[in-house]
């Protein structure tokens, strides 16, 4: 097994309450930088810059997740994650139709920016990413499924934007089998209210909007090795040797 430190939840420039500095060679680089092993670009409701990360990445000899931090029709958050791009970009293309056509203003919200491996931009988003979708929750495992990947409800501690905040509790026929926290020191008093979680896999990522903000090498997971499938398959097993 191996010992892999993560931060599976990353935002780039496409996100328009991401840093315009968080491009593509920027988010690698500081996760070589920082010494990890396995990254997830996540940004709100999209996938398209996915694919420079993950080849800078092969570069840098670090495993790179495409992944969505996709929004409920009840604004939660959830971190989507794939086994491979091209799951990712059908499930972009899935999700993008059931985004409200609303224009981003960028005055007002700030840019959506897509780039290439080289940080060259070569387009934008026109429709505001941080809308909530017309997936309701109780969709997501099922949807999320169908392309092959994985759900973990986002910053369940957190009191905006979180499975538990905006619904209060967690839903008795949920099937996810990893959530996520940003702060680890709430995570006693959520298991005792949430009785699900104590099945769970816990891990704590940084929900990176700035590249310094991007996780230190502290939280660990255990995995058969760095790739893909066989980390999705890590998440969904809880294991007392994980460090969150």
């Amino acid at each position: 097994m191996l010992k892999l430190y993560y931060d599976l939840h990353i935002h780039s420039c496409l996100s328009p309450c991401g840093n315009d500095d968080m491009l593509p060679s920027n988010i690698v680089g500081m996760a070589a930088l920082k010494g990890l092993d396995v990254i997830a670009l996540t940004d709100h409701n999209s996938c398209k810059n996915c694919q420079a990360v993950m080849e800078l990445a092969k570069e840098y000899g670090i495993t790179a997740i495409a992944g969505m931090e996709l929004t409920t029709s009840e604004e939660v958050h959830v971190v989507c994650l794939f086994p491979s791009l091209e799951k990712a970009m059908a499930f972009d293309s899935f999700i993008h139709k059931k985004l409200p056509q609303i224009k981003n203003d960028e005055k007002i919200f700030g840019k959506q920016q897509i780039c290439d491996k080289d940080d060259t931009i070569t387009g934008t988003e026109e429709f505001l990413l941080i809308n909530a979708t017309e997936i309701n929750f109780d969709e997501v495992f099922d949807v999320v499924s169908e392309f092959g990947g994985i759900m973990i409800p986002a910053h369940i501690d957190k009191s905006a934007n979180s499975l538990i905040s905006n619904l209060g509790f967690i839903p008795p026929d949920s099937r996810f089998a990893c959530a996520e926290v940003k702060h680890t020191g709430f995570l006693d008093k959520l298991t005792k209210q949430h009785g699900y979680l104590k099945n769970c896999k816990i891990i704590s990522d940084s929900d990176a909007h700035y590249i310094e903000n991007i996780n230190e090498p502290v939280h660990y997971i255990y995995s058969e090795t760095k790739e893909i499938p066989d980390i999705l398959n890590a998440l969904k097993q809880k294991s007392d040797s994980d460090e969150f």
